[in-house]
C-alpha cells in the first residue's frame, strides 16, 4: 500500500474512496460452452491451453482422416488436430462450419494438445466442486467424459456437464 495518502489528494483527487477489498471466490474456475444442439458443457480452466476463434480456411482439412476430425491448425508454431467435440460426444446437433469463425478450445493434458470445435463459448464460472452431482444421467456416448453436473441457479435451471479434458484426450474413440 502507499504510505503517503496525501500524494493522491494534492491534485484534488482522492483515489482511495472507492477501493474495496476483493472477495476470494470459492471453488474452481470453469469455462462454459455450448454444443451444436445447445447442450451446455464446461471444462476446468486448468485443462485449457487456449480459447480461440478460427476462420474455416485456417483449419486445414486432412484427407482420409476420421470423420471426427475437422483438420489441423497452427497453434503458436505447433500443428494440432481440431475435432468436432459435439460429434465426438454423440451430440444430436450438427456443427456449422460455414460461418466467419469457429470457436475452438485447445485442451492440454501431459503435453498433449487437441483443439475442440464447439458451437459457442459461454462464461467463466467459479464452481464449488464439492457441490457438484449428477442431476440427469448423460447419454451413453457422453457419460465416460462427464465428471459431474451442476444446475445454474437462475430462471433457466440449466444443467451443465463438467467434462474431463484428460479423458477426452486419451479416449480410444479417436482411433475409430
Amino acid at each position: 500500500m502507499v504510505s503517503n495518502p496525501e500524494l493522491y489528494t494534492e491534485s484534488g483527487l482522492d483515489l482511495s474512496l472507492d477501493i474495496q477489498p476483493l472477495e476470494n471466490p470459492e471453488g474452481e474456475l470453469h469455462l462454459r460452452f455450448y454444443l451444436a444442439s445447445g447442450e451446455a458443457c464446461a471444462f476446468p480452466a486448468t485443462g485449457i491451453a487456449e480459447v480461440m476463434q478460427q476462420t474455416p480456411d485456417q483449419i486445414a482439412p486432412i484427407p482420409n482422416a476420421s470423420p471426427l476430425l475437422l483438420g489441423t491448425i497452427n497453434l503458436r508454431g505447433k500443428v494440432i488436430w481440431v475435432a468436432d467435440l459435439g460429434q465426438f460426444l454423440g451430440d444430436s446437433g450438427v456443427l456449422k462450419t460455414d460461418r466467419p469463425t469457429i470457436p475452438v478450445i485447445a485442451i492440454e493434458d501431459q503435453e498433449q494438445i487437441l483443439g475442440l470445435a464447439i458451437n459457442s463459448i459461454g462464461d467463466m464460472d467459479w464452481l464449488d466442486v464439492e457441490q457438484l452431482e449428477i442431476y440427469h444421467p448423460p447419454s451413453d456416448t457422453m457419460a465416460p467424459f462427464v465428471q459431474a453436473q451442476w444446475q445454474v441457479e437462475d430462471s433457466s435451471n440449466q444443467i451443465i456437464n463438467l467434462l474431463d479434458p484428460g479423458k477426452i484426450l486419451r479416449s480410444a474413440r479417436w482411433a475409430t
